[in-house]
């Protein structure tokens, strides 16, 4: 009875032993979420790769490029450039105006910061809606409702404005960005408010109060957009913008915007790698989720993944990333490591989860093939080495059998 109690005892923990020793499935995913080169591996690449399931969204890896102008321009107006292209954008919520009237015995002149309906109130006069005009028909229209009012006489010099601080506005960005939304570009920040220490200033250049600064509030655009087919929508009217050199270190006109501007970044559905890189349109740096739960580190702090490594620049690769979350690296007995990708296709909404042998990464000459980049929100998870795992098979059967020891004991000495 003792023999045959201690070979089922031996058989079990081989058959843990073996089971150990044998890696999960790969991932099966959707054929056609892949879309950033790295993600989706010829089955001659050594690397795991599971089944590509049900029908595609998109054909399978990146798709073929395809631009289309949004339908929505179909209802406004092409606006020519220089419309859009003045050296000022309109005056905005939140601007600051110096009013000076000639002969002011009323103390109507001052500082006036236009309220969020967009008007300001001179004392003793209805509200004036300013927002969306230039300084020069803002300054014509307090001009003529003061001499309408008898206030003063209608000479050229009567009213005089300036503009002594754009403050940030409102505008919404739409299309091939992280973050599509409602976004603020401009913001000051109090350490470069103007006209608050130094007294009497005219004029202002808040040059993050632009298309480019829009869409890095939107998270940056994505590998697939279309940077030179950029569109600025005002009021019923588009132009057209080329921002591309903002990407490729060319020069680009680049746009001031006002509150309630709209900008569409289009896709080309296809990848780009020089997008895949901290630029003006691009996010410097994205944020990552990792995990690497292993038995020498048995949480996250204490196998060094805190803020700081799951902060990564834009243009990192998942093996720079396995580094830096310590998956590479120590013990060669523990090399045999696994490593997953989640990641997310924006074309079409299908999730992905990549696997990759970690030392294959680390020794293969073709490692670029199979090292896709990073981007933001993307999660990251390490597997034990099958070393490890076969210790803590044997840890867990040495643990079981300690166990039933006194119950065999007591059953001999019945």
């Amino acid at each position: 009875m003792s023999f045959n109690f201690n070979r089922r005892i031996s058989v079990l923990a081989m058959a843990a032993s073996l089971g150990a020793c044998v890696s999960g499935p790969a991932p099966a995913n959707i054929s056609g979420s892949a879309w950033l080169p790295g993600q989706d591996l010829a089955r001659t690449s050594g690397h795991p790769e599971g089944d590509w399931v049900m029908a595609a969204p998109a054909a399978r890896g990146a798709p073929t490029c395809d631009w289309r102008a949004p339908r929505e321009l179909d209802t406004l107006r092409r606006a020519r450039p220089e419309e859009f292209l003045a050296r000022t954008a309109p005056l905005s919520p939140g601007d600051r105006l110096t009013l000076s009237v000639l002969g002011d015995e009323d103390e109507l002149g001052g500082t006036y910061v236009i309220e969020s309906n967009g008007t300001i109130v001179v004392p003793g006069h209805q509200p004036l809606m300013l927002a969306g005009r230039s300084i020069s028909e803002a300054e014509q229209a307090i001009r003529a409702e003061l001499v309408r009012s008898g206030v003063v006489r209608p000479l050229r010099n009567a009213v005089s404005l300036s503009l002594i601080e754009a403050a940030g506005v409102p505008v919404a960005v739409s299309g091939a960005v992280f973050m599509e939304g409602a976004v603020r570009a401009g913001e000051r920040t109090p350490e470069s408010r103007i006209g608050l220490k130094e007294g009497d200033v005219r004029g202002d250049d808040n040059v993050s109060r632009s298309v480019a600064t829009a869409i890095r509030a939107a998270g940056g655009v994505r590998p697939d957009a279309d940077v030179q087919r950029i569109y600025l929508i005002r009021g019923d009217a588009y132009i057209e913008l080329d921002l591309s050199g903002l990407a490729r270190g060319w020069t680009a006109n680049d746009v001031a915007i006002a509150a309630g501007d709209r900008v569409i970044v289009p896709s080309r559905g296809c990848f780009d790698p020089a997008l895949a890189r901290p630029t003006p349109l691009t996010p410097p740096g994205i944020k990552v989720f990792m995990s690497n739960l292993t038995k020498g580190a048995n949480n996250n702090a204490g196998a060094g993944v805190g803020s700081d490594t799951t902060s990564l620049p834009y243009g990192t690769r998942l093996l720079q990333a396995l580094v830096a979350m310590n998956c590479v690296g120590g013990s060669y007995m523990q090399s045999d490591r696994r490593a997953v990708l989640i990641s997310r296709n924006p074309l079409n909404g299908q999730s992905i989860v990549v696997e990759r042998d970690i030392e294959k990464l680390v020794r293969g000459a073709g490692r670029d093939a199979a090292n896709p980049l990073l981007m933001p929100n993307d999660a990251i998870a390490c597997y034990d080495s099958r070393l490890s795992n076969l210790n803590e098979v044997i840890g867990s059967i040495g643990n079981a059998a300690g166990s039933v020891t006194p119950a065999i004991l007591l059953s001999g000495a019945d």
